[in-house]
């Protein structure tokens, strides 16, 4: 054959040598970003806040029996090795992330000229955001990770090193301060941009990366950026603690950022193990499937694959808070109904309520397990407060911590605590409102491990080694000598 017949110029084919033209084509890209977000089945089931809760002491992994899910187990019970656990799909997830990021700034910037400087203002706002989202992902799993700031030529990969966490924390909070001075990034979108990043976000996660690296002289600072948010005046509590996590309620007055979910792209396991591990078949949010009763027959619920059991611990702690019963489903108590469900591995027949999958949320076309499009409430504003309390507390501004941390309480009718109550007393008083206020919401592990309070309270977390994830075999493989295992592993 001729090389004329063998070598054909690509017609009609959209190439990234091609592409990323226009505005819509950036606008293209943007959103193809930011839909990493919510990946869920990237390398196995890997939804961070359900794995969250299952590596804290919130909930246990679950699920039929021990081998359903043996990363889950690993994570949860801190068996974990570099073949064996969460982590390959989670570090892909944060890369390819990483990756959208540092590929579209490029673009944008080759025809930053040609577009409307609004336009490039805040998507480049956006992509500064998101770069930090995906790297402070990747930095608490993992610690010391590679740090890029453009896209990796495949000639490099061989060279890619990993850096100090401290480093990839610096670009974390450059990307941040660079988003909070865009011009571009709004305090609020419209209905129809519901999803894109505002200004609060960005003020929360810097006081977020503040927490993380624990560094008094700078809880000044993380107070001022959650002060703006709340005197923004663009939240509030729900009066109503139990109405938060219903899907007609999703970015209501408490969301600062919700992760957007939908049942609108049907799918099945077909797509999912045809290369291997589940690859995010459909815009729905497993975690819903994964924290369902296994086989359940009754009222108001719909079946699941029984994951994340709530642990006992946690429902002792919780006995007697009002916010109890909208967290947690008490089993015994539907089985004295009438229902019944199948009891799995490590049950206790309690299991998370937010984000349980409800009847009448079935969604109609496709694969029901894969199709819930519950969004995940990322950002709650009582989040919001009880950080903002912990860092006035930690600034030597008791009172206002109190005020804060007061508001939480009224809003589920609990009494307030008065002038008596400060110091390290309230500092107690306020990590253990936030274990009760975000319970099973994938908060406690980190909270844990940034208060230096795990190995007090994880059954099998060895300090030293599992304050991070063990970097995946096949990367180590792949790098061939360029990466380094995590201690411990």
């Amino acid at each position: 054959c001729s090389d004329e017949f063998l070598q054909l110029e690509p017609i009609g084919t959209q190439l990234e040598t091609n592409f990323y033209q226009t505005e819509d084509e950036i606008f293209e890209g943007l959103v193809a970003t930011y839909d990493v977000i919510g990946w869920q089945g990237t390398g196995g089931w890997t939804m961070e806040m359900g794995l969250l809760n299952a590596a804290s002491d919130d909930t246990y992994a679950g699920g039929s029996d021990a081998s359903d899910q043996p990363s889950w187990v690993a994570y949860d019970q801190f068996s974990l090795t570099p073949f064996l656990g969460p982590q390959g799909g989670l570090w892909q997830k944060g890369f390819v992330g990483v990756y959208r990021a540092n590929l579209l700034l490029q673009k944008l910037n080759e025809r930053r000229d040609q577009f409307d400087p609004l336009f490039v203002e805040r998507t480049e706002a956006e992509l500064h955001l998101l770069r930090a989202w995906f790297y402070f992902d990747l930095v608490r799993f993992f610690e010391n990770v590679p740090l890029f700031t453009e896209p990796v030529k495949l000639s490099d990969i061989e060279s890619v090193r990993q850096v100090p966490a401290a480093e990839t924390l610096a670009q974390i909070e450059s990307d941040l301060r660079f988003a909070l001075a865009s011009v571009g990034l709004p305090e609020s979108v419209p209905p129809n941009e519901l999803g894109r990043f505002t200004r609060d976000v960005a003020r929360v996660m810097m006081a977020k990366v503040i927490f993380w690296q624990n560094d008094e002289a700078r809880m000044g600072e993380a107070a001022t950026l959650l002060d703006e948010t709340i005197n923004s005046g663009a939240y509030s509590l729900m009066e109503n603690f139990g109405d938060i996590f219903l899907r007609e309620n999703e970015w209501g007055p408490e969301s600062v950022y919700e992760i957007q979910f939908s049942d609108n792209r049907p799918g099945d396991f077909g797509c999912c193990f045809i290369s291997g591990p589940v690859q995010n078949a459909t815009e729905g949010n497993y975690n819903v499937q994964f924290f369902g009763m296994r086989d359940y027959a009754g009222p108001v619920w719909a079946a699941g694959w029984s994951f994340c059991p709530v642990s006992t611990e946690l429902v002792e702690f919780m006995e007697g808070d009002p916010r109890f019963e909208h967290t947690i489903i008490d089993g015994n108590a539907l089985k004295a109904q009438g229902a019944t469900y199948t009891e799995g591995f490590q049950n206790t027949d309690f299991f998370i309520k937010k984000y349980h999958p409800v009847q009448d949320n079935i969604a109609l076309d496709g694969t029901t397990f894969l199709a819930w499009g519950e969004n995940i409430r990322a950002i709650r504003y009582a989040d919001v407060l009880l950080l903002a309390a912990e860092a006035h507390n930690r600034n030597g501004n008791d009172a206002q911590a109190r005020q804060y941390l007061n508001q939480v309480r009224s809003r589920v009718q609990l009494q307030p605590f008065q002038g008596n109550v400060s110091g390290d007393v309230l500092a107690e008083a306020i990590y253990r409102e936030r274990r009760m206020e975000l319970a099973t919401e994938g908060h406690r592990f980190f909270d844990l491990l940034r208060t230096g309070r795990a190995a007090d309270v994880l059954d099998g977390f060895q300090v030293g080694t599992h304050e991070r994830l063990p970097i995946p075999q096949q990367e180590l493989d792949l790098a061939q000598g360029a990466l380094v295992q995590n201690p411990g592993y």
